[in-house]
């Protein structure tokens, strides 16, 4: 398996001491070697067979750059790479290359450093689309430092806006030889997953898991221990994967506290093994913390 989920790794230098170098992004925008990923909407343009992400030539991105609509996302491939944001108002451009494709399909289908790349456009061409106007002063803001922030175009406020993470947590709950999953009513008939859950102010990722965990299932959690991360542009969360133990100190009857799922049980191995529940999708982190507790089985 590898050692970074879908969406993850390091395969970008994002040269953050670069991104104020209005001379050296200048040059670079217009360097025979930089390469150019188009969003159209929320959608990346893919591309062949096997499918490769498009990494376009400044001469084919030229009619849709603008002062505002690029983003310099770093060195891919040791090549500066920018994203270039692109509107829907016509059909799909470039359909002489590829199609524009979803990113939760692209994960599945990409190399992994493609899929970072893509997931690191996507996010930042829809933080900028969302933040349009100055929080503070309600004056409009214009992309900064490469684009990887916005500036408010107000002398007398000028505050900088970073993009936004949300940190949300993700737990796989075991009690011995079986694991706590739970299912949301939107989803497909069958499917379960691991419990998860947004981080709330002043509170720790460990809090976080436990306080889940309780309101959605009734379970109460002891140990607590981190397992991985993924950056899930959906549109711009990160989540922080946990594994714990059920408290075996106090009774374990499930509960849906707050309403949030639809159901919530617990599954043997065996079950999972067998084909039901149905699992989360193999690119999520929830699918790998499913997968990485089944294969911890001593027995087998």
């Amino acid at each position: 398996m590898e050692n970074h989920n879908v969406f993850a790794g390091a395969f970008v230098d994002r040269s953050g001491e670069m991104r104020k170098d209005t001379d050296w992004l200048n040059e670079a925008l217009i360097h025979p070697e930089t390469r150019f990923v188009p969003v159209w909407g929320d959608h990346c343009l893919v591309g062949g067979d096997p499918l490769q992400l498009a990494l376009l030539r400044r001469d084919q991105i030229e009619i849709y750059l603008d002062a505002h609509n690029h983003i310099f996302l770093g060195l891919f491939r040791g090549k500066p790479a920018f994203a270039v944001a692109i509107a829907v108002d016509d059909s799909p451009p470039y359909p002489e290359l590829g199609e524009f494709q979803d990113l939760r399909y692209l994960g599945s289908v990409l190399p992994a450093d493609e899929a970072n790349l893509a997931a690191h456009a996507r996010g930042l061409v829809l933080w900028h689309a969302s933040q349009q106007f100055c929080g503070n002063c309600g004056s409009s803001a214009r992309p900064d430092a490469g684009g990887n922030s916005r500036r408010c175009a107000n002398e007398a406020c000028g505050r900088e806006i970073f993009p936004r993470v949300d940190p949300a947590i993700i737990v796989l709950v075991a009690d011995g030889d079986r694991c706590l999953l739970g299912r949301q009513t939107s989803w497909p008939e069958g499917r379960y997953s691991t419990i998860a859950g947004f981080v709330e102010p002043g509170e720790s990722l460990e809090d976080a898991v436990r306080r889940e965990v309780y309101e959605e299932t009734n379970i109460r959690v002891a140990d607590v221990h981190y397992h991985s991360s993924q950056p899930w542009p959906f549109p711009s969360s990160l989540m922080l994967g946990f594994v714990a133990e059920a408290d075996a100190s106090v009774p374990q009857d499930i509960r849906l506290n707050d309403g949030e799922l639809e159901d919530a049980q617990w599954f043997t191995r065996k079950e999972l093994r067998s084909g039901f529940p149905k699992l989360p999708f193999r690119i999520s982190i929830a699918r790998r913390l499913v997968d990485c507790w089944i294969e911890a089985s001593v027995d087998g």
